[in-house]
């Protein structure tokens, strides 16, 4: 493990706006945990009634990153950018990669001031592994990389996951951003996203999106099919492709893999 930034008598201090909703929080009301106020809550309530599979969203979300990482390992992959980290639960990306490959190195990447209040919880590691948190922002590559450098080979192939936090990219930069995020890396490295679209679900999707930019949170912007597989211009998309988070290589366990999502997911592998 790397050294904990946040050890006793270190710990940042942290100021919560409870007023107005958060990602993260109403993830974790979705999932059913405690770490969530009422505005979260109110806004929650308010994208179930638009689109009731919401609440699977988190779900789905989750069993999709633990098939990535399993994936990823049998390739050959021992290293992890989570940027987006959200709310520590069970089986965070360094507990999947670490029960298949102990050795593995995993950072997280985000700048909830929630996330950071649970980041010690994620600095957890198996002895011939590391794990470290990055408090920053999407928007900053260049300080995710140079900060990931601490724990990460960058000579090496690394799977970098961008779950449920590219809608809040709201204009074109979010695809500079990517390809700035994986400039450093070698072939054999791979891209992962997670997001919500309004493809096929257009008009409701709209609705989620303008209701959650009315609450005052962070504002989000909806995107196509073909908007989210831009992302994925020079890497080789991986099959099934896009397509909604239950249906990238389920497997027995997996739930909800006959339904439709408006959360899609897809993984590229750089050429």
């Amino acid at each position: 493990m790397t050294g904990d930034p946040y050890a006793p008598g270190q710990e940042p201090e942290i100021q919560i706006d409870t007023s107005v909703a958060h990602p993260a929080r109403v993830w974790d009301y979705w999932l059913g945990g405690k770490d969530h106020y009422p505005a979260d809550q109110e806004v929650g309530d308010q994208l179930e009634a638009t689109i009731p599979e919401v609440v699977l969203w988190a779900r789905a979300d989750r069993e999709f990153l633990g098939r990535l990482v399993r994936h990823v390992i049998g390739d050959g992959v021992r290293q992890f950018l989570d940027i987006g980290t959200g709310i520590p639960t069970n089986d965070n990306t360094h507990q999947v990669a670490q029960r298949l490959a102990p050795e593995s190195r995993v950072v997280y990447v985000d700048n909830d001031p929630i996330v950071l209040a649970h980041a010690r919880a994620l600095l957890t590691s198996s002895p011939e592994g590391a794990t470290d948190y990055i408090d920053a922002n999407l928007h900053d590559p260049d300080t995710i990389l140079t900060e990931a450098a601490r724990t990460l080979d960058f000579s090496e192939p690394v799977l970098i996951t961008l779950m449920g936090i590219l809608e809040f990219s709201v204009t074109d930069e979010a695809y500079t951003v990517v390809d700035r995020l994986l400039e450093p890396f070698p072939a054999g490295s791979h891209l992962a996203i997670a997001c919500p679209s309004n493809e096929t679900n257009t008009e409701a999707m709209d609705e989620v999106a303008q209701k959650w930019n009315d609450s005052g949170a962070t504002p989000i912007v909806m995107r196509s099919a073909a908007g989210l597989t831009r992302f994925f211009e020079k890497l080789e998309l991986l099959e099934p492709g896009l397509v909604p988070l239950p249906k990238w290589r389920p497997d027995a366990g997996t739930l909800y893999a006959d339904r439709d999502m408006d959360f899609y997911c897809a993984v590229g592998r750089k050429p």
